[in-house]
């Protein structure tokens, strides 16, 4: 933020040493660390991930006497912000994330940019240096406003600490009005020991931003029309269907109408899997149903969702005998990838009741027809489960015992498309995984802010065993807060998706992505931290382990499940490939 140079109040402004307090004036009761911590706290703020460091000491020692906001030391910053991440897909509040300056900040910008691509609101603090060393090239300095630009909807420098508690509410009302995003805010720290005074406003007005809610009556019309006169009409939801919290809205107009669904990854939970009307995921690992629908659908309705490449496959080939309606609360991404020939900008919470009240239903006699032949040559193919544990029937066994009621969180890579294919999603918020930037690492941090949003809910991790080691550090953390996370491990003992690719276009050279014997004993890994570490090789064995995990609720419990290493995930469009070239075997790749 810009800085208001003072004149007359060099002395408020004067930059104490590390270990020096400014004395607060009667006038001025609070410093900046202070401010921060009543502001978060009248915005509601319950949870703070946080790692502390030399430049945030202002706001941990305010933190000491505070008992309104629980902080959770994580390990590692980069666990800090999916951590927040998870917590925020969980519930639909902004996540929190303190990190300290230089490299604490730095190692936030993964998972800043985790929720970037996928339009999670997180409000990230980090300390700086004090204002007149700021381009000095200070011990633990680093331009963070200026290394997360692109990633962020907002950044600020807080130069005046009279301006902080505003910049602090700007910030979160940024990150979760219109489309949803990550704001960073960053504090030097003259300014957390700068006095202040705490006004308490409520209302905040930023006049260049006002994002649409309400879609174009026109535009609203055409939909409708377009909709009604269909006779191969297909619905596709997106993330910001969950973002919105418009799922009892768009089941309602898909049932009304009769019109079939599929869903995006990030949009599994819009849309109740156990609906006649689900076709279940679209995209590289999606249903020959969804694929095969958004390639002969004559009218696509895109609810919230974006076009990107994993699902569009090649673009010149993409639903060419659709028109197409595009519903989104962020104009750019309208027009974006594909063109569309009624654009509505606006919520989706607003803008489908308002299409569902002149929308007649279609005729979709034929269509229907044509999509259950699809289902029943075509169904998303199991192995049977000999004495091998399968990935696929491990994801569906989870399904079984969890009731299909968890909160599943994922890492990147194979367990991530089988969990998204073979768990029964029937719940919104209830699919966490990354689906834009494609972060491993993300699924057991994000799995425990999510616990620890909803302690009510039961919450399982699948993970693989090359992502789960990138921050298996936080097991400490998990242990130390007791949360009950329960960790699928899926070991194959390699990067599966990497060896996979490598395996069907790379003339199965599989260059460094087979551990071999280096992974650690997981077991071994969980108990030396504090943990339940249990295994299977066996589906009987997988059985018994699940059935003990879930019984365990005040501890965080790692199952090594000891999976065959060559299975491929199918269906898959290959790259530069489109939705109906999709393959659906090995055999079909030549191998």
């Amino acid at each position: 933020m810009k800085s208001n140079q003072p004149t007359s109040t060099a002395k408020k402004n004067a930059q104490p040493s590390s270990l020096q307090a400014i004395e607060k004036p009667e006038d001025c009761p609070h410093n900046g660390a202070e401010i921060l911590i009543k502001t978060l706290a009248d915005l509601g703020v319950e949870t703070i991930f946080g790692y502390p460091g030399g430049a945030v000491l202002p706001v941990y020692d305010t933190l000491f006497d505070n008992h309104d906001l629980n902080h959770v030391l994580i390990r590692h910053e980069q666990s800090g912000t999916h951590a927040a991440d998870g917590y925020a897909r969980a519930t639909g509040k902004p996540g929190v994330v303190l990190a300290t300056s230089g490299p604490g900040g730095t190692n936030t910008v993964t998972g800043i940019a985790t929720a970037m691509m996928d339009s999670i609101p997180l409000v990230v603090f980090t300390g700086q240096v004090p204002t007149g060393v700021i381009g000095n090239d200070a011990f633990q300095e680093a331009d963070i406003v200026g290394i997360t630009r692109p990633i962020t909807k907002q950044n600020y420098l807080v130069r005046d600490v009279d301006e902080l508690e505003h910049v602090i509410r700007e910030a979160f009302h940024i990150a979760t009005n219109g489309r949803p995003g990550p704001v960073l805010v960053d504090l030097p720290k003259d300014m957390l020991n700068t006095p202040a005074r705490y006004s308490g406003m409520k209302k905040v007005e930023i006049p260049s931003f006002k994002p649409h809610i309400q879609g174009h009556g026109t535009q609203i019309a055409k939909a409708a029309e377009m909709l009604s006169e269909a006779k191969k009409p297909l619905i596709y939801v997106g993330g910001g269907a969950i973002l919105g919290e418009a799922w009892e809205e768009v089941t309602a107009f898909a049932e009304r109408l009769n019109i079939p669904v599929t869903t995006t990854l990030m949009g599994l939970g819009a849309f109740p899997e156990s609906k006649p009307q689900s076709l279940g995921m679209l995209g590289m690992h999606g249903t020959w149903a969804a694929n095969m629908a958004m390639t002969e659908c004559d009218v696509l309705l895109a609810v919230g969702a974006r076009f990107d490449d994993r699902v569009t496959g090649r673009l010149d080939g993409f639903s060419q005998k659709s028109r197409k309606i595009h519903i989104d609360i962020d104009p750019s991404c309208i027009g974006k990838n594909v063109p569309v020939e009624v654009p509505i900008v606006g919520d989706v919470k607003h803008v489908i009741p308002a299409i569902d009240k002149l929308a007649g239903p279609p005729d979709t006699t034929d269509w229907w027809d044509t999509i259950h032949t699809w289902q029943r040559e075509h169904p998303l193919k199991v192995p049977k489960a000999d004495n091998c544990i399968y990935p696929q029937h491990m994801v569906k066994m989870i399904s079984e015992v969890t009731g299909g009621n968890a909160i599943v969180v994922t890492d990147v890579g194979q367990h991530q498309m089988w969990a998204a294919q073979h768990y029964r999603f029937n719940h919104p918020r209830s699919w966490i995984s990354s689906g834009g930037l494609g972060t491993m690492g993300f699924g057991f941090p994000a799995a425990m802010g999510a616990a620890l949003a909803c302690p009510d809910r039961e919450v399982v991790c699948i993970t693989g065993d090359g992502g789960f080691q990138m921050l298996s550090c936080e097991l400490a953390t998990a242990v130390e807060y007791n949360i009950p996370v329960k960790i699928a491990l899926m070991n194959n003992n390699c990067l599966g998706m990497v060896r996979q690719w490598q395996q069907l276009f790379y003339g199965n050279r599989t260059s460094y992505s087979v551990f071999g014997s280096n992974n650690p004993d997981f077991v071994k890994m969980a108990e030396c931290y504090g943990a339940v570490g249990m295994r299977a090789t066996t589906p009987a064995e997988m059985q018994q382990v699940l059935n003990d995990a879930m019984k365990i609720k005040d501890k965080p419990v790692l199952m090594d499940l000891r999976v065959v290493e060559t299975e491929n995930c199918y269906p898959m469009v290959p790259a530069g490939a489109a939705l109906n070239e999709m393959v659906e075997s090995d055999e079909e790749c030549g191998q």
